[in-house]
């Protein structure tokens, strides 16, 4: 555990005891929830654009402060989002602003956190200087509780010129375990390292005398990101332009906090089955435990504006020398969080109550994730309200529209009727399969799509043997989803995987 983390660590974990969210295992020690394979209740996490999150551990609670993805001249407020149990998220809107920072005029963006002594610190970047004669750079701001008010903590930018060709932006601040604060930052392709002072406000020297020390590693873009575990110093950074498909996250490891850094691996990258873009992270390990966490941001398939990026987690797991294991996009949605952030509903009537995503009765309404997989296993437990029709799942899905057979793909239900059913919809519907399975209304049953190449398998409860399997090429890859038709249906632990 980082010594940012360790202050916080006693009092973190005895707030998930008093919550329960603490589970104790005997004969081992307590094991710290969550434990989830990734953003179990889905991924956006949290609504609107946002990018750059930087997650602290605050008093019982994890605190994301993101950049608010806007055109630079109205990027000029921060938000952050905090939660108990990485499900449920409260907005804090406002947190800083253009207004709190005599200096700044725009572009105000990648906000990093941290506490000390009882006080709460935000760094960040703005007005994207070009040269050293303009005025901006990196700012800090202080504040008494992580939500704010934040004020500026020294009236002018602490970091406001190029040093080693470093722009002054993209900061990440690291407290070691001797209580030396570090700050890791710079663009244009250069990475910088400085002493932070107790005070965190000012600048300290090396023992050199030098303040500024390049350490850019090999592909060094921007967004800097430092943890430690088991002794050594973990470096991250984005690479890639961030308007584009290739931005991801590098790392490498160190004995030292200041390098040097030798690149290792690219960890975070585009699934084009997932999203794109995904880059300037940031890490959190639950206390207690060796449960990381990456939090990062991405720009969904369907989306071509440079500002429209989501904020994302997926669990990070490292190998028994210490390395990463190359990071996988899942998606998951259990709708624990009450909402149904990332799907895109096309005719009928949605809404989650209760943990789970209900259909009203309709002819053919459907919701989608914004997912363009090709060989997969798509599942989720289904719940059909009446003997009439069928509930079910849609993938390979092009062309959505409102309409009973508005789209172009295949359909998997379940009715009370008695079926199984599975078909082939082009503004019209082909049938390619029925099974007769008992379903009583009310009751939920586990649904499980595998398709690979022209392969397509129907599971109903068992996932040993398919109720229903078929050779169909039509459609070779597209969005999954889940549709009613003539019911209303409740959908819930919804998840697709690459095949294996």
């Amino acid at each position: 555990m980082t010594a940012r983390t360790t202050v916080l660590a006693t009092r973190f974990c005895a707030s998930l005891l008093a919550g329960g969210l603490l589970t104790m295992l005997s004969p081992s020690p307590a094991v710290a929830v969550p434990a989830y394979t990734t953003a179990e209740a889905g991924n956006p996490f949290v609504d609107g654009w946002y990018a750059d999150p930087d997650i602290a551990l605050y008093e019982g609670a994890y605190w994301v402060f993101p950049t608010t993805s806007r055109p630079y001249d109205e990027q000029t407020h921060l938000d952050a989002f905090s939660s108990t149990d990485l499900v449920h998220w409260t907005k804090h809107s406002d947190v800083l602003t253009k207004a709190d920072v005599s200096w700044a005029e725009r572009a105000m963006w990648a906000p990093a956190p941290i506490e000390r002594d009882g006080k709460y610190y935000l760094y960040f970047a703005a007005n994207d200087i070009q040269n050293d004669s303009q005025l901006g750079g990196i700012g800090v701001a202080v504040a008494d509780r992580p939500e704010g008010p934040y004020e500026d903590a020294v009236g002018r930018p602490l970091i406001p010129a190029f040093h080693n060709g470093a722009q002054p932006i993209d900061q990440d601040v690291f407290i070691d375990d001797d209580g030396q604060a570090y700050m890791y930052y710079g663009g244009w392709g250069h990475a910088n390292v400085v002493k932070l002072n107790p005070d965190m406000t000012s600048l300290g020297t090396f023992a050199d005398g030098s303040t500024y020390k390049e350490i850019t590693p090999e592909g060094y873009v921007e967004g800097a990101q430092m943890f430690k575990r088991g002794g050594k110093y973990y470096l991250m950074w984005s690479e890639g332009g961030w308007t584009g498909p290739d931005y991801s996250v590098s790392y490498a490891i160190s004995d030292s906090p200041t390098g040097p850094f030798v690149k290792l691996d690219k960890v975070l990258a585009q699934d084009p089955a997932v999203a794109r873009g995904s880059g300037h992270n940031s890490v959190v390990q639950v206390p207690g435990t060796d449960i990381w966490y990456i939090f990062y941001h991405r720009r969904p398939l369907s989306e071509t504006d440079g500002n429209h990026r989501q904020l994302a987690y997926d669990r990070m797991h490292f190998r028994p020398d210490g390395t990463i294991e190359r990071i996988e996009m899942k998606v998951r949605d259990n709708f624990a969080d009450g909402n149904a952030l990332g799907w895109k509903t096309y005719g009928g009537s949605w809404a989650v109550t209760g943990g789970r995503y209900r259909a009203g009765r309709s002819a053919g309404g459907k919701a989608l994730l914004d997912t363009n997989f090709a060989d997969f296993t798509q599942e989720a437990d289904v719940t059909v309200a009446s003997r009439g029709g069928d509930a079910g799942l849609t993938f390979r899905v092009t062309r959505p529209a409102v309409g009973t057979d508005g789209y172009s793909g295949y359909y998997a239900g379940i009715g009370a009727s008695g079926k199984v059913v599975l078909g082939r919809a082009n503004d019209s519907w082909t049938p390619l399969g029925t099974a007769d399975l008992r379903i009583v209304p009310g009751s939920t049953h586990k649904l499980r799509v595998t398709a690979v190449g022209s392969s397509l398998k129907v599971y109903v409860d068992d996932m040993t043997k398919p109720r229903i399997s078929v050779t169909d090429a039509t459609y070779p890859s597209g969005a999954n989803g889940v549709r009613v038709f003539d019911t209303a249906a409740t959908f819930d632990n919804v998840a697709v995987s690459r095949a294996r």
